[in-house]
């Protein structure tokens, strides 16, 4: 949940963001609305409003390693956009949601088709010929990872507060798999400055949160 103070200032940001493309102001407030609907769904605890807002601020530090920032931006505003947690094809909806709405606003086509490719990268698969915009997308979407353990353990258990249907076991078996996924890569963070700032912390979150569901 975020406060109303906060709202008014990511709507502000939306807008002003949109307005690099000639949009004006007034033609983005029901996009911003629906979004604001979609990311407060019942079903979410991490994927909110909130996780938007910490990509975001992390992004804004990291714009300059970009090639599009604007781009990098628009991505973040809809890559949870369409997010159901039973499904696997969360990130390719949310893209196409994503490429629809903004043809409709005017954004020209090739910053849509960079903002699809960006969504679609945040299914962090194995890395490929990731460019610079991709790089700052997914530092900025894994920067939580690395983040004081409070808030840490607050992301943990929102996670499996949206998987809450699943058993214990089954959850931990899985959640396992997706750690070891992370902890097995030469370097979480793609860009330097994240992986100096954060991949030590990262890792002893990730091994913290590992022993836990490991434990009996």
């Amino acid at each position: 949940m975020v406060s109303p103070e906060r709202l008014d200032s990511l709507q502000i940001a939306f807008a002003r963001l949109l307005a690099e493309f000639g949009i004006e102001p007034a033609g983005t407030y029901s996009h911003f609305d629906n979004l604001v609907a979609m990311y407060s769904q019942s079903h979410r605890y991490y994927h909110t409003l909130e996780h938007i807002a910490e990509v975001l601020k992390v992004a804004g530090r990291l714009r300059k390693f970009a090639e599009n920032p604007n781009a990098v931006m628009l991505a973040i505003w809809y890559h949870d956009a369409i997010y159901d947690p039973k499904q696997r094809d969360n990130e390719a909806k949310s893209a196409d949601f994503a490429k629809n709405v903004l043809e409709v606003l005017g954004v020209p086509s090739p910053t849509i088709a960079t903002v699809t490719d960006l969504i679609l990268a945040t299914a962090h698969g194995t890395p490929h010929e990731w460019n610079a915009d991709v790089r700052v997308m997914l530092d900025a979407d894994l920067a939580i990872l690395g983040s004081g353990e409070t808030r840490y353990l607050r992301y943990a258990a929102d996670i499996r507060r949206e998987y809450a249907w699943v058993p214990n076991a089954e959850y931990a078996t899985a959640r396992v798999a997706v750690l070891d996924g992370f902890l097995a890569r030469q370097r979480i963070f793609h860009t330097d400055v994240m992986f100096l700032e954060g991949e030590g912390s990262t890792r002893r979150n990730l091994l913290a949160e590992r022993a836990t569901l490991m434990s009996p």
